[in-house]
């Protein structure tokens, strides 16, 4: 239904477009949509001051998607609280994701990571997660803007202990964004919603650099029992690869090979020969070659906008 709504439609065309194009069972009818749109607008009025605004797909300044990503996996709508420009398709945007518990080490090599990252007026994008997001955005704001993607409504932060850094993002001219508005009813729905926000982390940047994550096995290689320590930031390197979007890593082997905290970031090195390993040479070139494409005349008009942004 999505690739046949371009905006301004009657509530008419809607209606017949749901049931032509849709897979729900029963047909929808019109006093049906407008039940449903009424309960929708009370749920927003709980979101009062904790939201700036809803954008759409036909509005004229809804973000365009970076990559190769299916009509189908692109967002409808976003709610939205900051400034929403950062998410233009013009704008550099910069991923920077990783595992809830990175050592000291990682949290001081992530920080010079952003610091540098933000000295070129490039927006870093994370999920408001404990630790490597945590990191991401505060060493951003400082002295740059972020933007955070949440798996919950405006007016319930998730995690809760990370209120106060969504409410810094927004007062130093940084965004946060969502695709919810009401409260999730599961563990499983809340599941979804992580994953749901690990996507949109990989369709809005120009490049997602993983700090540090451990793998899918990681528990069975090293034998640590009782811990979850399979992160989201594997599924939106996956979502990554899957948009064609590039994808960058924190690494050096000297130290880190060691680590099981890089074990994903060992992985994808051995996986994709595409993979940045991130030096100061290689986060130079990156990031030049991200500001000199946003400045072709043509940028942003096609649906490769990522084909062959790297040549290593």
């Amino acid at each position: 239904m999505v690739n046949n709504v371009k905006g301004n439609e009657s509530l008419e065309v809607l209606v017949s477009l749901l049931n032509d194009k849709s897979k729900q069972n029963d047909v929808v009818t019109i006093d049906d949509f407008e039940i449903e749109k009424d309960n929708i607008k009370s749920q927003l009025n709980n979101l009062k001051d904790s939201c700036d605004g809803l954008i759409a797909i036909g509005d004229k300044n809804f973000p365009q998607c970076r990559g190769n990503v299916k009509p189908s996996e692109q967002p409808i709508f976003l709610f939205y609280k900051g400034d929403i420009e950062l998410l233009s398709i013009d704008k550099c945007n910069i991923a920077v994701i990783g595992l809830l518990n990175p050592d000291e080490q990682i949290e001081m090599r992530e920080q010079k990571l952003v610091e540098e990252i933000v000295k070129n007026n490039i927006t870093i994008v994370s999920g408001l997660a404990m630790g490597c997001d945590s990191i991401a955005h505060q060493q951003a704001i400082n002295g740059g803007k972020t933007i955070a993607i949440l798996p919950s409504p405006l007016n319930d932060i998730l995690p809760a202990k990370n209120k106060g850094l969504a409410y810094e993002i927004v007062e130093e001219g940084g965004l946060l964004i969502t695709e919810y508005y009401n409260q999730f009813k599961s563990g499983m729905e809340l599941s979804s919603r992580y994953k749901e926000r690990d996507r949109l982390q990989a369709l809005f940047s120009d490049t997602i650099i993983l700090a540090a994550s451990y793998a899918q096995d990681s528990a069975t290689r090293w034998n640590i029992h009782n811990q979850k320590l399979d992160s989201g930031a594997r599924l939106a390197m996956e979502y990554a690869k899957n948009y064609n979007i590039p994808r960058a890593v924190m690494y050096k082997k000297d130290i880190d090979i060691n680590n099981p905290m890089f074990d994903l970031n060992r992985q994808l090195i051995a996986e994709q020969q595409d993979t940045i390993i991130l030096t100061p040479q290689s986060l130079e070139k990156l990031i030049n070659t991200i500001q000199e494409k946003k400045q072709m005349p043509n940028y942003g008009k096609g649906q490769n906008d990522n084909d062959g942004l790297f040549g290593f």
